[in-house]
């Protein structure tokens, strides 16, 4: 009987190893053929579905010209690269290639949720021909830590109502409405850098959504040359953007908004800033339909409560 439950006992033990074991398990992918993959959707793929616990793909330094799908059945999945400026992620194309406009420009989409990103380029390097989507997302709960996303107009599109994005330490380029969409996003210690004179965001935050686009202690730069860049004109009637504690560079131009060539938008839009610093963060000149947070507003503006849903979500990051 002790023997026969030993064992058992064994069994289990042996069991629950291998579970760790595989539970830790980290998939390789090299261009050089050093990895278990050569390009990070052959990895994607061979990921199970609907995981519950994390696996990792760590994708060593290279160019891979390539472009990437992370389906709806994908989670807990953390993509890492060896290194964010030599491990790049790049495609070319752009709205106007056989009339393919904007939606299927992206290099990488992540329809999947619980999906983070570290260390990694993520890039369209399409002539400036039209809209050329780097990042698109429509899954939940997607974290970003460390990453470069490099394109012209419209680099990311954050493309799903009542998801929730967060952008850490991130550096992201780009010439119009280069950040666009109706996710509700955090980015934390960014660098927004703006290749011309245009506009920064575009957002369609829906109506009943309060938190849209937050920046907070981001960076706002701009190429040499430029000097007149707004912040943000609303894709949609209801769209809210909010800077708090930012460095605005003197690219930014002193109304701060635009209303998109519709005064209505005026009645509508939600447009935001905190205790901005820098050359462009000067209200005086402020257009009057925007909005100068007071101390007491400016509570709202907790990781919790931007990020609250129907369901709970405190990225490990924050925590």
């Amino acid at each position: 009987m002790f023997k026969q439950f030993a064992g058992i006992v064994l069994f289990f033990s042996l069991f629950s190893v291998c579970l760790r074991a595989q539970q830790q398990d980290t998939i390789v992918v090299a261009r050089d053929g050093s990895g278990k993959f050569r390009t990070l959707q052959e990895a994607v793929e061979g990921v199970r579905a609907f995981m519950d616990y994390t696996v990792v793909i760590y994708v060593k330094n290279g160019l891979y010209k390539e472009k990437v799908v992370i389906p709806s059945w994908i989670k807990n999945v953390e993509i890492v690269g060896q290194d964010a400026e030599k491990t790049i992620i790049t495609y070319d194309d752009h709205a106007n290639i056989n009339k393919m406009g904007t939606f299927r420009t992206y290099t990488v989409k992540v329809e999947g949720s619980d999906i983070t990103f570290k260390n990694i380029t993520i890039e369209n390097n399409a002539a400036q021909l039209g809209q050329a989507v780097a990042l698109h997302t429509e899954g939940d709960r997607l974290v970003f830590i460390n990453c470069r996303f490099l394109g012209n107009q419209d680099t990311i599109y954050t493309g799903a109502e009542g998801t929730r994005l967060l952008f850490s330490h991130c550096y992201i380029e780009g010439t119009t409405d280069f950040i666009f969409g109706p996710s509700t996003v955090l980015f934390e210690d960014c660098t927004i850098y703006s290749k011309r004179n245009s506009y920064i965001t575009a957002a369609s935050t829906p109506k009943d959504v309060e938190f849209g686009y937050v920046f907070k202690n981001c960076k706002l730069t701009a190429a040499p040359g430029v000097d007149k860049v707004y912040l943000g004109r609303p894709w949609r009637p209801y769209a809210a953007t909010t800077f708090i504690n930012c460095v605005l560079g003197k690219h930014i131009c002193p109304a701060g908004w635009e209303n998109w060539r519709n005064p209505e938008n005026e009645k509508t839009a939600r447009y935001s800033e905190f205790k901005n610093t820098g050359e462009g963060a000067d209200i005086s000149g402020r257009v009057p339909w925007s909005h100068q947070l007071t101390k007491k507003e400016i509570k709202k503006y907790s990781i919790q409560n931007i990020f609250k849903s129907s369901s709970s979500w405190l990225p490990s990051l924050a925590k």
